[in-house]
């Protein structure tokens, strides 16, 4: 099948019908039907059959569409992939954050270059460990910022800084807002617990382990931010990085750091094979120096 044929095989299937495969592919209808009669001669099957006026796959065209799904989602990570890089040539940084990084951080140094520059455009997403390779390859971002990032072939890993996981906790736990707690101290509290946290869950994981603390946890949540917002309501604490934890400081919460402290360095990744644009080569020092004022 040639990238044709598979273009309009997916548009019929997804779509059920000529008619709707021509709206979305912004071609004829003769011009699809033409294209399908054209690959399925090439194969030596039919893909559709017309029943009562609509067109159903065939058990051959079932046995094939996975296979051609997966050419068809690459051929649209290749057109995503071209967008990307057609939009960097005008002056843009795309970055992908861990979500507790747009609490302060990333919207500060974007202001401050922004001020500076502004006919310069920014894309910000967010983007979480498992997703960061993809996200490089396909040109969405020139910079992923991450917690603790796994390093992996073919990319540039550059440390911006070093931050630690806290402890948030209603003020009326410890009302003498001790400057350090332990693992230990937490284990007469409800514990908010944040699901698969990545690498820093991780690292919470690996001191519970060494100091055999448990937490009891009946209240479970995937993100940092909402495991915040519950503490204070009182629910109980939680254990999420600095940067979530001043991001959602209320009157009545208090944050306290580890001891022994656990530390994590912040990242910033980038293709070793794709060069970095000029204009994110000049705002990673307002990065760094922001990252430095946190």
């Amino acid at each position: 099948m040639r990238l044709r044929h598979i273009e309009i095989f997916h548009a019929i299937y997804t779509t059920g019908s000529i008619t709707n495969a021509a709206k979305i592919l912004h071609v004829s209808q003769p011009s699809v039907s033409k294209v399908l009669s054209h690959a399925e001669m090439q194969l030596g099957f039919n893909l559709f059959e017309r029943v009562k006026g609509r067109l159903i796959a065939t058990d051959e065209a079932e046995m094939l569409f996975d296979e051609v799904d997966k050419i068809y989602q690459q051929m649209r990570s290749i057109e995503n992939t071209a967008e990307n890089i057609k939009k960097s040539e005008y002056g843009n940084i795309s970055i992908a954050v861990t979500p507790a990084l747009g609490f302060d951080v990333i919207p500060k140094a974007i202001a401050q270059y922004h001020q500076k520059y502004p006919k310069v455009n920014f894309n910000l997403q967010t983007v979480h460990n498992d997703a960061v390779m993809q996200t490089l390859l396909e040109h969405k971002c020139d910079l992923a910022i991450l917690f603790s990032p796994n390093i992996m072939p073919g990319i540039t890993s550059v440390k911006f800084t070093q931050s630690e996981l806290v402890i948030v906790y209603p003020k009326e736990y410890f009302p003498s807002t001790p400057e350090k707690l332990t693992l230990s101290q937490l284990t007469d509290f409800e514990f908010i617990d944040i699901g698969d946290s990545g690498p820093l869950g991780d690292l919470l994981w690996q001191r519970m382990m060494e100091e055999n603390v448990s937490l009891d946890s009946k209240i479970k949540v995937q993100t940092y931010f909402i495991a915040a917002r519950l503490v204070a309501q009182g629910m109980g604490i939680c254990i999420v990085d600095r940067y979530t934890a001043q991001g959602n400081l209320s009157n009545n919460m208090a944050i306290a750091p580890f001891d022994p402290p656990l530390h994590f360095s912040v990242n910033g990744l980038h293709l070793e094979s794709k060069s970095m644009p000029k204009v994110l080569e000049e705002f990673i020092p307002t990065l760094k120096a922001e990252f430095s004022n946190s």
